[in-house]
């Protein structure tokens, strides 16, 4: 058995964001030679972010211009980084407000970058998007019902 210890070099806190439409809020990204995906909103986590739920908050208002409550966390992934690890905290959130001229986030001046547009996914058409990474969407997909219920604002 290894038991070597992989260094985490990023960690980052990302909103399975649901409005009251029951609809999905995601991230539309398009980059030249690369067929568009879809990813939850959501970023690094900085040394000044108070906790991850505060982390996740600073970066649905720079990602989204969002406001949204912010439940408990759903699921983690972890993925191979320059130098060790990613992980990835995924928490149930219900949107509040969402108003696009709000963004500030580096995504949104940078057009080398490609494009991030807001677009919002019925739950009952997930299986149709290449949501990445495809695990948070396969977890979406056989956890739907309880996802729904363990929001903040109580989908039942």
């Amino acid at each position: 058995m290894n038991s070597t210890v992989v260094p985490i070099v990023r960690r980052s806190a990302r909103a399975v964001l649901i409005d009251r439409e029951l609809r999905l809020v995601t991230i539309k990204r398009t980059k030249a030679g690369v067929a568009p995906y879809w990813t939850t909103p959501g970023g690094g986590i900085e040394p000044g972010d108070v906790s991850r739920e505060a982390a996740l908050e600073r970066e649905l208002l720079e990602e989204l211009g969002a406001k949204a409550v912010i439940g408990q966390q759903l699921t983690l992934v972890t993925s191979v980084a320059e130098g060790g690890q990613s992980v990835q905290y995924f928490f149930a959130a219900s949107l509040i407000t969402l108003d696009e001229s709000l963004r500030t986030g580096d995504e949104h001046t940078d057009v080398h970058r490609g494009g991030y547009e807001v677009e919002r996914i019925p739950l009952e058409r997930l299986g149709e998007y290449d949501l990445k990474p495809t695990v948070v969407r396969d977890f979406l997909l056989e956890n739907r019902s309880a996802v729904l219920v363990d929001l903040p604002f109580g989908i039942n």
